[in-house]
């Protein structure tokens, strides 16, 4: 029998690791230079803590979660997202006695159960980042400049902010009413999903891909009509802000989230270059949520990025860096092998990035390899470099070739790529 992998599920093969490592340590040294720290979450957590955060009856809950239970009758889940993780370490470790204020990413996997697709996996990766502990328009800014200026720093500039304010939940009972009035007059027209949504959560119809119920919703009331003063104040600072740090951006009243904990500021990061699935990155303020699972009083905001959808689109648009070693080592016969075998390692805890052939083969084939490897400089060493005391460093580029002393053949080398 051919094992092959579950549906949905992928393997990271060694050749894409680059685009994904690129991504991952750009997002370490830009978070850390805004001052965010990094936490590791638990694959599995209690079924209810879900439940809880995201509702028990939305499609990720009702349908699309991977669950199980335990020998000891316990009902666990594989994390369909983060928030609600790092919201319940925050509570459980007290880290509010730490700092009132904490800024935290995490990366790792999360695991839904539905229709892969393409821009849409059951195991797939997510960068999350939150900020707990502060309600002010700046943080919020702050967020969306790091991840527009992450994206920057990888070569994605063909992006579109779109940003919206949910209101909080005195001006956003309004809108509901209207909005839900407005769809009653559309019933009909509604798609079967979106029927049931309008009575059971109306804002969640704004998520709806169903091209009739899109045609609809683009005369739907606005929720920015029903801001209240500190909301709009709110949402305007934010704008001004994104102005002053010259942050593009499009206000879409129709960017929503269709659960009560989310407030005021919701954005989304889109492409143009993967049809429905557009979206690469996503966020917004929370902060009735820590109330929700029993925590302090305490006001959160985050994104989270499709690691996957960014690593797609680095690929389309060629922008990832595929680095090979700084030298390959070409020994030619067995002393030169032995010698040769004794340089890489320590060339290695000198800092570069070397290689060499496991068993012997002849140059050309040794030279093909350094070839498939971009390796940039080969050192070639056989019978006669080891008598005359000099090896030869052939620059894979130039095709300029130099001889080196070999009695200190490291240090020299090192001189090599420091010159």
């Amino acid at each position: 029998m051919q094992y092959k992998a579950v549906k949905g599920f992928k393997d990271i093969l060694p050749y894409q690791m680059g685009t994904w490592n690129r991504i991952e340590s750009e997002a370490k040294r830009i978070f850390e230079l805004f001052g965010f720290n990094e936490i590791r979450i638990p694959v599995l957590e209690t079924a209810e803590l879900f439940a809880r955060g995201i509702g028990q009856d939305t499609d990720i809950v009702s349908k699309e979660m991977y669950t199980l239970e335990d020998r000891k009758g316990n009902f666990l889940a594989m994390r369909p997202e983060a928030t609600a993780s790092v919201m319940r370490a925050y509570i459980e470790h007290k880290l509010y006695n730490v700092s009132p204020l904490q800024k935290l990413f995490t990366i790792g996997p999360m695991f839904r159960y539905e229709r892969p697709q393409k821009g849409r996996r059951r195991q797939f990766h997510q960068i999350n980042v939150e900020i707990i502990g502060d309600q002010g328009p700046r943080s919020d800014s702050e967020l969306i400049f790091m991840i527009m200026y992450f994206f920057s720093s990888l070569g994605l500039n063909d992006l579109v902010l779109n940003i919206n304010s949910l209101g909080c939940l005195n001006c956003r009972g309004p809108f509901r009413a209207e909005l839900k009035s407005y769809l009653g007059r559309h019933f009909e027209q509604l798609c079967p999903d979106c029927q049931k949504r309008m009575e059971t959560n109306p804002l969640r119809v704004f998520d709806c891909k169903v091209e009739t119920c899109n045609q609809i919703l683009k005369d739907a009331p606005s929720i920015l009509d029903f801001l209240c003063s500190d909301c709009a104040r709110h949402f305007d600072s934010i704008r001004s802000y994104l102005e002053e740090l010259q942050v593009d951006f499009v206000v879409n009243s129709h960017l929503m989230r269709g659960l009560d904990y989310y407030t005021r500021t919701t954005f989304e990061v889109q492409t143009k270059e993967m049809g429905a699935q557009n979206a690469v990155a996503g966020g917004g303020r929370y902060d009735n949520l820590m109330k929700e699972f029993g925590g302090p009083d305490s006001p959160a905001i985050g994104f989270a990025i499709g690691v996957e959808r960014v690593v797609e689109l680095l690929e389309e648009n060629d922008v990832q860096k595929e680095e090979g070693p700084d030298i390959f080592l070409a020994p030619l016969g067995k002393e030169a092998e032995d010698k040769a075998f004794i340089w890489l390692q320590e060339l290695r805890k000198r800092g570069l990035k070397c290689e060499m052939e496991y068993k012997s083969l002849g140059l050309k084939a040794q030279m093909r390899h350094a070839d498939r490897l971009k390796a940039r400089k080969v050192l070639i060493v056989g019978d006669n470099e080891l008598i005359k005391g000099k090896g030869i460093v052939r620059d894979m580029i130039s095709k300029e070739q130099t001889e080196i002393p070999l009695d200190n053949v490291v240090d020299e080398l090192i001189g090599v790529f420091n010159r």
